[in-house]
């Protein structure tokens, strides 16, 4: 008859139950351990070389800030290295920027409302002035172009803001540069773009242009009136002293009237024949009058 010793299943084995393990599981654990440490050092480096890196812009310059003041010069264009946790990198524009300032209203100096807007064109020359010096050097640079519009709206003349925009230009860049300057700004140009007048005042300048042309019209017109007659003048002492002119000139004019192809022709009468005929009349007239005047006479003569 066979016995059968009975096997407990989950029984430690007389090595575990004494606490020791295979060296070669031991030795694989510390291999583990390790490579998850290095696995996590190593992304944790990575990490942090990522959020040390910065790359600058061929247009830009980047401003350091190590714990709140600005480390050395701004950075060139390019890859920048940074302390992460220390590095705080601001980045500056140093493109030309437009700056469109709104419509002003303003009195001009000859008591006028207009309505002016401008354009500003300016550029960061001094990244550590433009963000250390002023707190935003955008809404700074707007607000005195805005003023110093106004400036000008009330030191210039309707003329001045409709003819002489190039000087206005100029006074109102060197306005807006003097606070500019101290913020590392400089301005390239500056430029009034559009001036709007009232309706009433557009009518009467419509009106006063309208007159002005009407009176040049006249002038010309009584110029061209005085030169036609200065050579009428001297075509007449030329025909006056050449009879025959006249009436060559008579005939060229009944030419020049035929070729028309008119039904009825008017034919001018001579003058010098006019003339004629009243110094022929006037002499007749005083003919008569010296014979009568000598009938009386003889009469009383005759009588003793």
């Amino acid at each position: 008859m066979d016995h059968t010793i009975p096997t407990v299943v989950g029984a430690a084995s007389p090595d575990e139950r004494g606490g020791r393990r295979d060296p070669a599981e031991s030795g694989a654990t510390i291999m583990e351990t390790l490579l998850v440490i290095l696995v996590v050092v190593g992304i944790a480096l990575v990490v942090l070389l990522a959020s040390s890196i910065r790359i600058v812009r061929q247009y830009e310059r980047g401003l350091v800030f190590r714990f709140g003041r600005v480390a050395r010069l701004p950075r060139e264009p390019g890859l920048a290295l940074i302390v992460p946790g220390v590095d705080r990198m601001h980045k500056v524009n140093m493109q030309v920027v437009t700056l469109p300032v709104p419509a002003q209203d303003g009195i001009t100096r000859d008591n006028v409302t207009v309505r002016v807007d401008a354009v500003v064109y300016f550029r960061v020359i001094d990244p550590v002035q433009a963000i250390v010096g002023v707190e935003n050097y955008r809404f700074a640079m707007l607000q005195v172009a805005q003023a110093s519009l106004r400036r000008t709206i009330g030191e210039s003349q309707l003329d001045d803001l409709l003819s002489h925009r190039e000087r206005l230009n100029e006074g109102l860049e060197l306005m807006i540069d003097s606070p500019a300057a101290s913020w590392g700004i400089h301005i390239d140009r500056v430029e009034i773009k559009d001036v709007a007048l009232p309706e009433s005042m557009k009518r009467a300048m419509s009106r006063q242009a309208e007159a002005e042309r009407e009176r040049r019209g006249r002038v010309i017109a009584a110029e061209g009136e005085l030169q036609a007659s200065e050579k009428l003048s001297q075509a007449a002492a030329t025909m006056a002293g050449t009879p025959a002119a006249l009436q060559l000139r008579l005939l060229e004019t009944v030419v020049e009237v035929a070729a028309e192809k008119n039904s009825t022709l008017v034919l001018p009468f001579p003058v010098e024949l006019l003339r004629f005929l009243d110094e022929r009349a006037k002499r007749d007239a005083a003919r008569r009058t010296q014979a009568d005047d000598t009938v009386p006479q003889a009469r009383g003569a005759s009588q003793p």
